[in-house]
């Protein structure tokens, strides 16, 4: 039998393998090795084969090691700063005055059109840094504050330098139905025909998308214009995820379901309807708390009818200038477990396995076991449980990508 040769191997660890359902997959006084970049080999330190060799030995320090976290749903790339509003909105001013103000999402789309793409690059930098200091090592970034063709490839191309750039994950969902584009006013079945037949082509030509997403609510796109695009995506092989049931139930999670969609996102007004669509295809539910949170929102994301039906929970920071401007996996885990009632144990899998399934990436990330990719994050806490306990703190030692280690100053 060929002995172990390893490039780098992982001592004095516990391992949180997420590699179960009913539990975190616990490993104590652990072991993880690494070869060209994937998990060569994981367990108890004592089954290590005793005649391995290995390049680079790390000694974990009693540690704990998670899979690197996932943040399945973000708006992350933009240019401008809404602070203002949220000033204005806590002194009285409605959201109608502030966007008949010029306000609202179309101040984003005016300041990310723009900006160049060196701009809009510098701005979300320190976003995804922050993201990446909290052990974050895969990332999606929707576009949606172009509105135009050539916006909305610029923020794309932004996301996929990012990735070049910085050593994450980063996948990209083109969100052109993302609401109406102020030359568009009044007439959303001529914008979809825009998305449709000249948006989402140039995309696709220029390969810069890995899904398509629409806004489906009443304050944006109909289930019928929904399905229009929809079915543009699924003509070009791209797979399909929704901004669904935020405001109201207009149906999009069933509509998502029934084109194999990747997820359903936000849930909040989530039928049993729908619950029983996304459980028959296979649609993984994402809840988005810091939205929930900053909207002051009252009505609960099903959680308990999602348990029940076994329908996957994913959760991410839905990182935007406007409803959630948060990067913190962290937080997004506090809030799920204080607001939404989601355990600890929950809120790790909907930022690791479950925001896997989310992304279509089940099969490479999200759970440590053999042959994945070699990401996770070392955490200096007592138990997995401390990561959704604590606020406000960050016991990230660093990360590990690709088999790499990396710090973020």
């Amino acid at each position: 039998m060929q002995s172990a040769n390893w490039d780098s191997l992982w001592l004095n660890v516990h391992l949180a393998t997420m590699d179960a359902a009913l539990d975190y997959g616990i490993i104590r006084d652990a072991a993880i090795a690494v070869k060209d970049g994937k998990i060569a080999w994981i367990g108890a330190a004592q089954d290590l084969p005793a005649d391995y060799k290995v390049k680079v030995l790390h000694d974990g320090q009693g540690c704990w090691l998670t899979p690197g976290l996932i943040d399945c749903h973000t708006h992350m790339v933009y240019a401008g700063n809404r602070s203002n509003e949220f000033e204005a909105r806590l002194n009285g001013v409605t959201y109608e005055e502030i966007a008949r103000q010029g306000g609202g999402i179309v101040s984003t789309v005016k300041a990310t059109r723009a900006a160049t793409e060196q701009e809009l690059m510098q701005a979300s930098l320190p976003r995804v840094l922050s993201s990446l200091r909290e052990g974050v090592t895969t990332l999606e970034i929707k576009s949606g504050y172009g509105l135009d063709t050539e916006t909305e490839a610029k923020i794309l191309r932004v996301a996929r330098q990012i990735q070049r750039d910085l050593p994450v994950t980063v996948t990209t969902t083109f969100l052109g139905a993302h609401a109406l584009p102020p030359e568009f006013a009044g007439r959303a079945d001529d914008y979809i025909d825009e998305v449709c037949e000249r948006m989402l082509p140039a995309i696709v030509a220029e390969g810069l998308a890995d899904a398509v997403d629409v806004f489906c609510e009443k304050i944006g796109f109909t289930p019928a214009q929904t399905e229009r695009v929809f079915q543009v995506a699924q003509k070009y092989g791209l797979p399909v995820k929704l901004h669904a049931e935020q405001l109201s139930d207009q149906g999009g999670a069933s509509l998502t379901a029934q084109y194999q969609g990747l997820s359903a996102d936000h849930l909040e007004y989530l039928s049993d309807a729908g619950i029983a669509a996304m459980k028959s295809h296979g649609t993984v539910a994402v809840l988005l708390p810091g939205a929930f949170y900053y909207l002051r929102e009252t009505k609960l994301p099903p959680i308990a009818a999602l348990r029940a039906a076994n329908v996957p929970i994913a959760l991410a920071t839905d990182c935007n200038p406007g409803t959630s401007p948060m990067t913190s996996p962290l937080l997004t885990m506090n809030m799920a477990c204080t607001l939404f009632r989601m355990t600890p144990l929950e809120a790790l899998q909907g930022l690791t396995v479950n925001a896997a399934k989310a992304l279509g990436l089940q099969q490479t990330i999200g759970s440590l076991a053999l042959g994945k990719q070699a990401d996770f994050a070392l955490w200096q806490i007592e138990r997995p449980a401390d990561l959704a306990y604590m606020i406000g703190v960050n016991p990230c030692r660093f990360s590990v990508y690709a088999g790499e280690p990396r710090t973020y100053n």
